[in-house]
């Protein structure tokens, strides 16, 4: 149950709406400048006509963000729905149909970037570590134009802090935590900056945490009627049993080559371990499961990028590149699936042994998963103190997926299991290459002194391909899996291949705008900007899916009042989303995507940031979005309707807000502070079917309370903090396995974590 008095509290501080804020630091009682590089230039926020939020570096720290959830949750535009870490699926403004990010699914709405390369795979982004972060920068609304494909509906920039020849600096943290319903987490963090002379730094940045679970396994047994199989999990069962292990490193070093040139080669790693499940089921209670093969996950991920900077002539010329590879090798349960199937259609007279015994037929799902991901940015920009300002440049990226994804039941026939691979009933063994050609140009002209006007344009060709297997053996089905091969294997270790296609797409998105200035400052702005989303392939029957497009209209403000004390930015905005792509559970729990049509989404969003006094800063944001379908939802046009005109679309609550209150003083020669954050998120469907809204239930809404108190003095600094402070028992999503399973899963938001921090800075 949400407090009254927290809406009330929301309501009246956040004076319109929407999205998070451009948390800036006071300078005295005035408001610091903030310096963003949206538009691929270094501007002021408040001088760029596009709606931005950034978090620098400082609040980053005082907000206790340290992944990619710890910061959403201070940006109402944006919802995420996260299965395990590094699996995220990010929506904006309420562009979301229910995504199930299966590997051969749809590429993501929203695009991540760290520092100038893409990092968003295709099952969603790098989770990156967030430590010795510049700043992280969201860009709301269609950015296809600077931005391409995977930003149709908004896009994420995380940039890191760079080398710098201006002196040895160098700061380390140290953490320890407890989770409420579990057990005790700890890290550890730290940099070095160090000269290399007059012109080359280097920076080397490490990390290291422990993240403790709290969801308990507990012991259970099951019987699988068909084969009056009993099982137990007596050697799994384990409370708090969902723990996670993320460390890894980032060097970077920039070459002054000399006055006009220079050169940043960078390298980042992580890798993240994570044992148990991530959600519970709530027939057992909160936070309590019951899983009967292990869960497991490993996450790794490289990534080595390259810029370079320079000027020819009066231009400002840079190249971006960078190549990245992910790992990830991961085991889940998969019972529900055996469960239901068997006891609905007797699937376990088929699933014996060589003998045609019963045999204990849950399956668990081992995995497999190779990225590699290659993008090249080369870009030219005239000055910016000319009245007319060009961005222009030339962009190309290709992302492969390498699936193994085996569905094994141990002791399983010879007979039915996929050629040459014991005890599996169904492989999927694929390879999926999706890439990415572009030309975009961006144009600024100051008509009058306070006119400016902008358009963009941007040329794309996408080819996305998937080819492999998947499927059942040929002694198992005759119509499907290996009876269904046309050829040989291409992929290495498929028995054969079943499926090979190729999609291509080619078209524009495009962007105008006109800012104008009433004084210096306050603006406001209209934008009209379109996105788009690649089609591909659909593994069964091979039919293929077509593009989506985002049309966005934007009325937008921003504004700074009280001689810099107080900063207000906002807009409202109205989205068209024609031919939606989306993936769902179809028959074996094949996931089918398809196009569903029409949709809208109107809004509002908006941000304060207000120096209130000597010591003391407020900020707010919230969003209040109104997502719909724009007509019936159908799975074939004959068919009956799923959902009608007029249904909200899912995952994203119409209001989200936050506030957050900061006062630092000087008590005995330190300084002192005390703050406290709240974040209210409405309720939403997790589904958009009606069917499905029905079984799987609503996310209610929910008011988590953050507090941190420190001291610094010069060099080191301690602070105790608390997040989710009354332990909210909040959902980010609702599931159920398979698609005759009724088995309800929930995803929570973490318990409540109170700790402690000690650091010092060189």
């Amino acid at each position: 149950m949400t407090p009254r008095w927290s809406m009330g509290l929301l309501a009246t501080t956040m004076l319109t709406a929407v999205a998070a804020p451009a948390m800036a630091q006071t300078a005295g009682t005035q408001l610091e400048e903030v310096v963003i590089t949206a538009q691929k230039r270094s501007e002021n926020l408040q001088d760029v006509p596009v709606s931005v939020q950034a978090i620098g570096t400082e609040r980053l720290d005082q907000l206790q963000v340290s992944d990619m959830a710890d910061y959403v949750k201070f940006l109402p535009n944006v919802t995420v729905q996260s299965a395990a870490p590094g699996f995220n699926t990010i929506y904006m403004r309420g562009v979301a149909s229910g995504e199930n990010s299966n590997h051969s699914g749809p590429l993501p709405s929203v695009g991540v970037y760290l520092d100038e390369q893409p990092v968003t795979t295709i099952t969603g982004p790098l989770d990156i570590h967030v430590y010795d972060i510049e700043r992280v920068e969201v860009l709301a609304g269609p950015q296809g134009t600077l931005y391409g494909a995977s930003s149709q509906a908004g896009t994420i920039r995380i940039i890191t802090n760079k080398p710098s020849t201006s002196g040895f600096e160098a700061s380390y943290d140290l953490e320890v935590n407890s989770v409420a319903h579990g057990d005790i987490g700890y890290g550890a963090e730290g940099f070095v900056n160090q000269p290399l002379g007059e012109r080359a730094a280097i920076r080397l940045v490490g990390w290291a945490q422990h993240d403790a679970g709290y969801i308990d396994n507990e012991p259970a047994s099951i019987t699988y009627p068909t084969g009056n199989v009993t099982i137990d999990n007596d050697g799994l069962a384990k409370n708090a049993y969902n723990d996670v292990d993320t460390y890894g490193a980032r060097a970077a070093l920039k070459i002054d080559l000399d006055d006009n040139w220079s050169i940043t080669p960078t390298l980042n790693a992580q890798r993240t371990e994570a044992d148990g499940t991530f959600s519970y089921d709530p027939g057992r209670g909160r936070l309590k499961a019951a899983r009967f093969r292990p869960d497991t996950l490993d996450d790794k991920w490289l990534q080595a990028a390259l810029t370079i900077q320079g000027q020819v002539s009066n231009l400002d010329v840079t190249y971006a590149g960078a190549k990245m590879k992910r790992w990830i090798d991961g085991q889940s349960d998969y019972s529900d699936y055996a469960y239901f199937y068997d006891t609905l259609y007797g699937y376990g007279a088929y699933w014996t042994d060589d003998a045609g015994n019963p045999i204990d037929i849950s399956q668990y799902i081992q995995s497999k998963d190779v990225f590699m991901k290659e993008s090249h940015e080369f870009r030219v920009a005239t000055p910016a103190d000319q009245r007319l300002r060009v961005t222009a440049g030339l962009f190309y990226q290709k992302q492969t997926h390498n699936i193994q994804q085996r569905y094994k039941i141990d002791g399983l026939a010879d007979a039915i299991s996929v050629t040459g691979w014991p005890d599996t009933i169904w492989l999927t063994k694929q390879l999926r290459v999706d890439r990415d050609y572009a030309a975009f140009a961006d144009a600024s002209l100051d008509v009058t002194d306070k006119l400016t006007l902008n358009g963009g344009i941007r040329f794309f060709k996408a080819k996305n391909g998937l080819e492999g297997f998947f499927g059942y053996s040929d002694g198992y089905s005759s119509r499907t899996g290996e009876a269904a091969c046309f050829g040989g294997p291409i992929v290495d270790g498929s028995p054969c291949t079943n499926l090979d296609r190729t999609t291509k797409d080619k078209g524009k998105t495009y962007r105008i705008n006109a800012e104008y200035n009433i004084d210096d400052d306050r603006m406001v702005y209209l934008t009209y900007s379109t996105g788009y989303r690649p089609g591909g392939v659909n593994r069964r029957g091979g039919d293929p899916y077509d593009p989506d497009f985002l049309k966005n209209l934007e009325f937008g403000w921003k504004t700074t009042w009280m001689d810099n004390r107080l900063r207000w930015n906002g807009a409202l905005f109205s989205e068209k989303w024609n031919d939606y792509q989306f993936s769902f559970l179809g028959q074996n729990g094949l996931t089918i995507i398809a196009n569903g049509g029409k949709a809208r989404m109107k809004g509002v969003e908006t941000d304060l940031s207000w120096a209130a006094a000597e010591g003391l800063t407020i900020n707010g944001a919230a969003s209040y979005i109104d997502a719909e379908l724009d007509q019936d939802y159908r799975s074939d046009p004959a068919g009956p309707i799923l959902a009608p005109k007029g249904q909200s679309l899912p995952v994203t609550p119409k209001f989200k807000g936050n506030v957050n209150v900061r006062y630092e003083w000087d008590m005995g020669g330190n300084t002192a502070h005390v703050q406290g954050s709240v974040v209210y998120s409405g309720s939403a469907y997790p589904d958009l079917r009606t069917a499905d809204r029905a079984l799987v239930g609503k996310l209610p809404d929910y008011t988590t309370f953050d507090m941190t108190a420190g001291l610094t003095n010069g060099s080191w600094r301690v602070e105790a903090f608390a997040k989710n402070l009354f332990d909210e028992s909040g959902q980010v999503d609702r599931f159920v396995a398979c698609v005759v399973c009724t088995r309800v899963w929930v995803t929570p938001i973490r318990p409540r974590i109170i700790g402690v921090r000690f650091g010092q800075s060189f």
